[in-house]
């Protein structure tokens, strides 16, 4: 009942619909562990969520020193702030994006810009500085302006 709700959530951290998958199995692991715990006088879908972001943390604390990611080189030519593109864009074109993006700046991206949590929050949760979650951030956004923009320009010389 639950599982695209949590693979939706576990696909924005993932690199792959395999890891999200990966992440997701262990996320509900988790949830039958603990099902105990929950208070059933609150509802099942934040708790479930925040086990989920919760795994999803865990996961990219236990694969970081793994990955080498090199950094993405950004354009000199930054998307302006005014220009509204997003509104063509599909959510799975989105999730495609930001799985893009290097594990550090995917995560902060997330926790900050989806999941709601403050720089000090991601701090805590991630082991790093609130200097570095803003810059992570910073970093993210620029990011997916470069892809954002390279996706537009291949989908205007493709035709779509």
């Amino acid at each position: 009942m639950f599982y695209a709700y949590g693979l939706s959530i576990t696909l924005r951290y993932a690199n792959s619909r395999d890891e999200g998958v990966e992440i997701l199995n262990d996320a509900f692991m988790k949830v039958f562990d603990n099902i105990r715990s929950y208070d059933t006088n609150r509802p099942f879908k934040p708790w479930f969520r925040r086990i989920v972001v919760n795994t999803a943390i865990n996961h990219y604390h236990k694969n970081k020193k793994q990955r080498d990611w090199p950094e993405v080189t950004l354009s000199e030519n930054i998307l302006k702030e005014q220009e509204n593109i997003i509104s063509g864009i599909t959510y799975r074109e989105m999730i495609e994006m930001v799985q893009q993006l290097t594990p550090a700046y995917r995560t902060v991206f997330n926790l900050y810009v989806i999941d709601g949590y403050t720089h000090q929050e991601i701090a805590n949760r991630l082991d790093i500085a609130v200097g570095t979650s803003k810059s992570n951030l910073a970093r993210a956004k620029q990011n997916l302006r470069v892809i954002l923009e390279k996706n537009l320009t291949e989908h205007r010389y493709d035709g779509r």
